[in-house]
């Protein structure tokens, strides 16, 4: 979990700075990840970004666990 926010700073401290890797993130998240970072996430995971303004809070509500899909079980995060 640690690796993961660490990853998640390192993005929008990118992004931050970086005009041309934001828009590419907004536009393409994937491809941007992968251009950038060296991080390719598998074609059955589907990432989405957004930008919040001055005036917007974003909440991510992740999987019930009673839906069975835990985040323990994305192999994916190994690779982030």
């Amino acid at each position: 979990m640690l690796s993961e926010a660490i990853l998640r700073n390192q993005v929008i401290q990118k992004a931050w700075e970086d005009p041309g890797f934001k828009q590419r993130l907004l536009t393409n998240p994937k491809a941007a990840l992968q251009e950038a970072l060296g991080i390719e996430l598998p074609d059955n995971i589907t990432l989405k970004t957004v930008e919040e303004g001055s005036n917007e809070f974003y909440l991510v509500i992740p999987p019930s666990p009673a839906s069975g899909v835990m985040k323990t079980d994305l192999t994916t995060l190994s690779t982030w």
